[in-house]
Order: C-alpha cells, then structure tokens, then sequence
C-alpha cells in the first residue's frame, strides 16, 4: 500500500518538477542570452569629439566646416583641422562599411560633452553668424551624437541629457528659423528629427525619476495640439505629473484648441514661459485665423463697431500687425474700428502672411535669455 502510494506521489510530482525545470532553464536562457546580446553591444574608445581617422580624412580631403578649421589657417589652400573643434559629423549606413568600430565611437560622457560644446560654443556664440549655419552645423553634429547613442544602446541620464538638450536645441530652431528660405531650413526636416527625439525622451521617462519630466511633456503636448496620441499619453501619466502647475497649464491650452476656443487659449498662452511659447507658436497662425472667422460669424452686423485696439489686445499682435491680419481675411477696418462680416471673411492668399511677422507674443517672452540658457534649460 505503501508503495503504491509512494509510486503515485511521484508520478503525480513528476510533471510538478519538469514544469520547474522547465522554467529554470528558460529563466537561465534569457541571462545568457542578456549576456550574449550585452557582449555584442559595441562600447565606444573614441575620447574625443571627433575620431582621429575621420579628423584626418576630412582634413586631407578639405573637407572641414569652417567652424572647425585652426585659427590662422583658413586662407591656406588647405586649411587645417583644429583638433578641440573639430566634432564628428553624420554619416548615413552605407553597405560594406562598419560603423560600429569602438575607435569610430563616443563613450556617452564623451557624447554628452560633444552636446555641451555644441551648444555653449557653436549655437549660443555670439559672434558665429548666420544662424542658418550655426543650425546646419549644430543640427548635423547631434544627429550623429544620436547615432553614436543608437548604435551603443546607450541609456540613463547620460542619454536624458542629450535628448532634453536636442529637443530644447530644435523646438528653439523652429522659431527662430520660421519663415527663412526653405534651401537654408526646412521645418518638416526639423519636425521629424524633433518627433523622433522627443519620443525618444518620453520613453527613457517610464523608467526611474526624472526632475525635468514636467517641462518635456507639457512641450510634447504644446507643439502637438490637437493630436490624439499626444493627448491619449498624457492621460496616461502618473497623477503627481498631470498634476503639476506647468502640465495644468499645458492641459489647458490643449483643452481651449480642442474646443476651438481661441480667446481662452491667447489668453493662456500669455502664461506660458519662452520655450513653451515657441512649441505654440506654429498654431498661432491657425488660432487668430479661428478667431477672426467666429467674430465674423458672431458680430456679424454693418452697425457694429469692434474696438481695433481691443482686438489687438486680444490677438496679442499690436495694433499695425492686427491691421494687415483683418485685411489680409478680408475683415474691414475703418480708422480705429473692425467691420465684421460673416459674407466678407476669406481665407488669405498662399505667402501673403509671414509668420515671422507675427510673433510678438513670444518675443517679447525672450528678454535677455541667452541661447545657451534656454537649450540648457536654465531660465
């Protein structure tokens, strides 16, 4: 009896420890294969900004950008390279070629250097001009950084840093550079490389704590207003971040466009510090143009007399500016009042309004911030 019972017990234990086994070995499986994939990840050597190799190729090949170039040298016929300037650039995945040579690559404080050199001597020099060339330059170089991240996996605050500062460095461009030719800046190329980094930088947030978390999602959710998927993540945060004074703001912005409440949304937008506003700025077009279409649909009335000084206030435009803006939908102006009409709105010729001209609400918000401050963020 006792051995029947014995033999049962183990025939009914035997599938109890397969199962065990079973889960062990595969426990034991995804450490070597972490191990294996950790081994094949290739870690950077390069301790300079640029590597030597492509330092001395660029140089034989008169290739350098003139911000890189040694002082003294520039009119020689082949000028040489300075090596504390000059800084790795982008280079696309060619077959054949090894880009994952640990020489080829930046160590992540090596990377996050680069971006401080970046920013403090390139964009925010006050004497490297003009701008277009500075962004050119500035735009490639952390392209690569990025690249170099990419191709080592590198994460942690290293990898947050460069980002905040890419991201901070390109939603600062998309002002400043609004309305240049397209052959010296074109914004859907910025906008995806924007995208890009910012995505990159909400996902290295989900994990461990982050004292700009804040900032980074109230920008994601102002430069993207009105999108759903902007929206659906933010609802998705944790409390205490939706929670915070600068994500209560952004939320109410979003909240007034998604409504289309263009007076709310101005009104807040007079709340919201520099960088934010340049994340806004590309709506604002949009947002007079829905505020003048409700006046004229709601004070529609031969009549009625609208303030012009008023509606510039509103609009947060002054009054010259306010002016060309009603003219240019063909709202009328008599001397110091607007005419509205529902039957006389229309929509503006292609290129007849310059954004540029109109972004007063925001450049009034830069004071005397330097470039440097507002990319590192210390404003």
């Amino acid at each position: 009896m006792n051995m029947l019972f014995s033999s049962h017990s183990r025939r009914r234990g035997q599938p109890v420890e397969r199962d065990w086994r079973q889960h062990h070995n595969q426990g034991v499986w995804r450490e070597v294969q972490e191990e294996r994939r950790q081994e094949s990840v290739p870690r950077g050597v390069c301790l300079s900004m640029c590597p030597i190799r492509e330092l001395q190729d660029r140089e034989a090949q008169n290739l350098l950008h003139r911000f890189e170039v040694l002082s003294g040298t520039e009119r020689e016929r082949w000028p040489r390279a300075d090596p504390s300037g000059v800084v790795k650039e982008y280079a696309r995945p060619a077959a054949g070629k090894d880009s994952t040579r640990p020489s080829d690559l930046r160590p992540p404080a090596v990377l996050l250097k680069t971006v401080f050199y970046l920013v403090d001597n390139i964009a925010a020099s006050p004497t490297l001009r003009p701008w277009t060339e500075v962004y050119d330059f500035v735009f490639d170089r952390l392209r690569s950084v990025r690249q170099d991240m990419i191709i080592q996996r590198v994460s942690g605050a290293d990898c947050v840093a460069v980002l905040e500062r890419t991201v901070r460095f390109l939603i600062y461009a998309s002002y400043r550079l609004c309305g240049e030719p397209l052959r010296l800046y074109d914004p859907r190329i910025n906008d995806t490389h924007l995208q890009e980094s910012l995505s990159w930088l909400l996902e290295c947030y989900t994990s461990g704590k982050h004292p700009n978390q804040e900032e980074f999602q109230a920008l994601s959710l102002l430069y993207n207003l009105g999108s759903s998927r902007a929206i659906q993540h933010t609802m998705e945060l944790p409390e205490r971040i939706r929670s915070s004074p600068v994500m209560h703001l952004a939320l109410s912005v979003s909240r007034a466009f998604m409504e289309r409440n263009p007076v709310r949304l101005l009104r807040l937008a007079h709340r919201l510090d520099f960088l934010q506003s340049c994340a806004l700025h590309r709506h604002l077009e949009t947002c007079r143009r829905d505020l003048l279409l409700i006046y004229s649909h709601g004070h529609s009335s031969k009549n009625c007399r609208f303030p012009l000084h008023k509606l510039a206030h509103i609009l947060a435009l002054d009054v010259p500016l306010t002016n060309q803006l009603c003219q240019a939908h063909g709202v009328e102006v008599h001397g110091d009042s607007v005419v509205f009409s529902k039957t006389s709105f229309t929509e503006p010729e292609a290129g007849k309004l310059q954004c540029a001209h109109f972004h007063d609400l925001v450049d009034r918000k830069q004071r005397d911030l330097t470039v440097g401050s507002i990319i590192h963020g210390c404003t």
